[in-house]
């Protein structure tokens, strides 16, 4: 089932995420309506509260970006619980841009290297650093797990340019091509 992204401006994107355990009722189907969803969405990662759940689970799917990127080919992947453990290398910038942003791309400055502990659909415990593209994304979505946004890692005076695209976002105002859950007025 594909779910509604959550745009900006809606409380569960602030807002600290919660850990899971096996017990986490309708897991295994969540994760299916998440990759749904980000597939429809054309994303390559999307974190739970973007769905209206305060919970650490985020998925990647980096399989879109395999006919330019081979390497990443088969890549899906589901993660439970993760945290950044250590960084490591030059903040490099890149531009990003977040299904509960539409229209917004911006350059943010992230660690090249990243380690990650985490747990699989199964529970089983990962622990692995990650570079390149796959250390960006992952970082992005920890950021939503985290309360944070990727306009938080804005620069001010980039944040005041989109100040407008931003309070359009806000007030339901924009256009895209996947289903989104807007702030009530």
């Amino acid at each position: 089932m594909i779910l509604p992204i959550y745009t900006y401006g809606q409380g569960v994107l602030k807002k600290e995420a919660e850990e899971i355990d096996e017990n986490y009722e309708g897991l295994e189907q969540l994760i299916k309506d998440m990759f749904e969803t980000l597939r429809k969405s054309e994303g390559v990662g999307l974190a739970a509260p973007q769905v209206g759940l305060s919970i650490r689970l985020a998925v990647v799917d980096l399989d879109v970006i395999s006919d330019d990127q081979p390497e990443f080919k088969g890549y899906f992947k589901t993660y439970i619980n993760p945290y950044i453990e250590e960084t490591d290398g030059a903040m490099v910038p890149y531009e990003e841009g977040c299904l509960s942003f539409p229209g917004i791309h911006e350059k943010v400055n992230r660690p090249e290297r990243v380690r990650i502990s985490w747990q699989d659909e199964n529970f089983v415990e990962h622990d692995e650093w990650f570079e390149g593209f796959p250390a960006r994304v992952l970082q992005h979505e920890i950021d939503h797990l985290d309360g944070k946004c990727f306009i938080d890692r804005m620069s001010p005076l980039r944040r005041q340019m989109n100040k407008k695209a931003l309070s359009s976002i806000a007030a339901g105002k924009f256009n895209c091509d996947y289903k989104v859950k807007v702030p009530k007025k």
